[in-house]
């Protein structure tokens, strides 16, 4: 039978690739993967106990709680909307989640701000703080570009976010030259 998990701190390809590549040489038949979840089939009840400690033992953690898979989906889809540059938001950050995550958005909020002790507006920014500085450091862009990139009315409010956020100017940030970026799964 087919079985979903959802996974927390599964935030990136390279995350897909090692819980994947443990998954198979268990000899489990992986069906789907995706950031923060798999579905494989099921043809004994170890081998949830198996994936369960591959999962762990690579610093990821099996949700079964319905509200921590619910946290864990706004993740995914925030970090999602932040790998296709432009950002591209129809409407506001709110109606984006109503529609992606099928409810109301007062109730994902709560729950958000109940289990992360953040807001997912205030999550969202660190997130594209984090990608900020993955721009600054590509050096592909200017500021203004940047902030173009990332839906800013102009590159003030980004600068002004920025230094709210990182306690730096963006030149400041660029003089350094370091990676002192944070990983996705550790934004808090």
């Amino acid at each position: 039978m087919e079985k979903k998990l959802f996974i927390k701190n599964m935030v990136c390809n390279r995350c897909i690739k090692v819980i994947e590549n443990d998954i198979r040489r268990l000899g489990i038949e992986l069906l789907h993967i995706e950031l923060g979840s798999i579905i494989y089939q099921e043809t004994d009840s170890m081998q949830f106990k198996s994936i369960t400690k591959v999962i762990e033992e690579n610093g990821f953690e099996v949700l079964l709680a319905p509200e921590k898979q619910l946290v864990e989906e706004i993740k995914k889809e925030l970090i999602e909307l932040l790998k296709k540059l432009p950002l591209q938001l129809d409407s506001t950050l709110s109606r984006f989640l109503e529609q992606k995550l099928n409810k109301e958005y007062s109730k994902i909020s709560k729950l958000f701000s109940s289990e992360e002790h953040i807001t997912i507006e205030k999550y969202f920014i660190k997130l594209k703080m984090e990608k900020v500085k993955e721009l600054i450091q590509l050096q592909e862009n200017n500021f203004t570009e940047i902030s173009e990139l990332l839906n800013y009315s102009n590159s003030n409010h980004l600068s002004r976010q920025f230094k709210s956020e990182t306690g730096m100017s963006l030149t400041d940030y660029k003089k350094l030259q370091k990676n002192d970026r944070n990983p996705l799964d550790q934004i808090m």
